[in-house]
């Protein structure tokens, strides 16, 4: 189970307990903020999209990849895994997507949207699963290969 992953990638930074396991499904930004009670914005969703292998784009609750900008930063047209493709190469469901204990050759960015807030809250590996983290450990655990800007509709929010 992906979770187990998840808790087991804490554990060894002396973190798993602030992991929370909530009763309702937090599979969406919308839910996950309800379930959290804090704002969508501050909801971390990881995108998965395939370019010359999987790869995954952190990024606020309130962004939107943003084509031009996609194509810009990575030379080829934003294409999202399935869900099915998600599960296989990422190695954790839609809806519990993060960016801890992925499988090997997955790489990560964080978008810039995410540096406007103190802390963050991204999936841990389950569709009823958050860790609250400040954008600094975010960056510490999840490894990116880079910070990027591919998103849009977060600056009025600003």
């Amino acid at each position: 189970m992906s979770i187990e992953r998840v808790k087991g990638f804490f554990r060894e930074r002396g973190m798993e307990g602030r992991i929370r396991e909530l009763e309702s499904s937090s599979a969406t930004v919308e839910l996950a903020a309800e379930a959290l009670g804090c704002e969508p914005a501050r909801i971390a969703k990881t995108l998965s999209f395939m370019l010359d292998g999987p790869i995954l784009i952190v990024a606020a609750g309130d962004a939107k990849i943003d084509n031009p900008k996609y194509k810009a930063r990575f030379g080829a047209k934003a294409k999202m895994l399935s869900p099915a493709e998600a599960e296989r190469l990422i190695g954790h469901a839609v809806g519990g997507v993060c960016p801890f204990a992925v499988n090997d050759g997955v790489e990560v960015y964080l978008d810039i949207s995410l540096k406007r807030f103190a802390t963050v809250f991204p999936a841990c590996g389950s569709a009823n699963s958050a860790i609250e983290l400040t954008v600094a450990e975010l960056e510490d655990c999840a490894a990116p290969k880079a910070w990027v800007d591919v998103c849009k509709g977060w600056e009025a929010a600003e």
